[in-house]
């Protein structure tokens, strides 16, 4: 997409590929135009689309042992953002989850800003992030973090346009910044996955293994059911998941792309358990053809289509996910794979595309 526009896309930081990474490569090929910034960039860890593009960063870079812990350093990416020079750029587009939309823009520029999620451990999160940090460093988080917050806000009103990745992120976009959004999805292309005629009995589970993810509901409610698990991710709670699982569940770290095509085609159903901001792996699930349990809260909402493309459970508790699986397992039969298909199709590339701009057009 040509604009005519000197473009600028910022993106908080770059140490690995997931999600939010997933959409900057989009972003990329909408506007090749485009140069990059962001606070830390790590070339060896995001694939061959980014590292094509000249990547420009924050002095957060040349800080000592950024690329490891550049999250330690998060009270001093608002500074760092606003010591951007953007004046020569007529379109900046930020991507936020962590620190992004706070640049400073020429009065002429559009700022778009695509949030993935306001920040978690600022908000919602504050409080399990706060409780699950050493004990003496608690108060200078609780500081450090009320600084963030209030700049959070006030940059919130740099921002011309928010786009939000999901109904869930709409909702909580309107209650940090008080600001309206469209919900504009994340592209995940469905022509990669493909269904099989050959499923076996054993539910899958895929996703990094920390907190929020809640890999022990899982684990705990397989332990009880007896019924076959397959786990994919590895994070902080993986040694804990591991310990706890039954002979029932199997645990892989990783897979390879293709192993993990055949895993979601051929598995009884996918079982995911966080309050997602939005949920690519649901997505990826349908597009091969199987159902999803999901949790009823976060952007999962906006994906799972109930008694047609999976089921929800109610609470993150191992009760409600019982009861959720028994429930599948019944359900199953009526189940049409063609019905998931073409919901996940929804979330086509070409999808994200057109909502995009529509978010930029003058």
């Amino acid at each position: 997409m040509t604009t005519g526009r000197r473009v600028a896309i910022i993106h908080y930081w770059l140490v690995g590929m997931r999600g939010g990474e997933r959409v900057l490569e989009r972003l990329i090929g909408l506007f090749p135009e485009a140069d990059i910034f962001t606070h830390v960039y790590a070339p060896d860890a995001v694939s061959d689309i980014i590292r094509s593009r000249r990547v420009r960063t924050t002095f957060i870079q040349k800080l000592p042992w950024a690329r490891r812990f550049y999250k330690s350093y998060l009270p001093l990416m608002p500074l760092a953002l606003e010591e951007l020079d953007l004046s020569a750029y007529d379109l900046v587009i930020s991507s936020e989850a962590g620190p992004a939309k706070g640049v400073i823009t020429a009065p002429r520029a559009l700022h778009i800003c695509y949030c993935h999620s306001p920040m978690r451990y600022l908000w919602d999160q504050y409080p399990a992030y706060r409780a699950s940090a050493p004990a003496l460093a608690r108060p200078a988080i609780a500081w450090a973090f009320h600084g963030l917050r209030l700049w959070d806000t006030a940059s919130a009103a740099r921002v011309d346009r928010f786009v939000a990745n999901s109904s869930f992120v709409q909702k909580r976009i309107s209650k940090a910044y008080r600001r309206d959004s469209v919900v504009v999805h994340p592209p995940v292309d469905a022509s990669l996955f493909q269904p099989s005629d050959e499923i076996e009995a054993r539910w899958l589970w895929v996703g990094q293994m920390t907190p929020y993810k809640r890999a022990d509901l899982a684990v705990d409610a397989f332990n009880a059911l007896g019924l076959p698990l397959l786990m994919v991710g590895d994070g902080e709670m993986a040694r804990d998941v591991r310990r706890r699982a039954g002979p029932n569940i199997t645990i892989v770290p990783r897979m390879s792309f293709s192993d993990l095509r055949s895993a979601y085609a051929r598995c009884k159903a996918l079982i995911f358990t966080p309050e997602e901001d939005f949920g690519i792996v649901p997505v990826e699930a349908m597009a091969s053809g199987r159902p999803v349990l999901a949790f009823a809260q976060g952007g999962a909402g906006d994906v799972v289509e109930a008694d047609r493309t999976g089921l929800f459970f109610g609470e993150q508790t191992r009760e409600a996910v019982i009861d959720g699986v028994e429930r599948l397992e019944k359900w199953a039969p009526t189940f049409e794979p063609s019905a998931a298909i073409d919901s996940a199709r929804r979330f086509s590339p070409a999808n994200f595309d057109a909502g995009i701009r529509a978010a930029v057009a003058p």
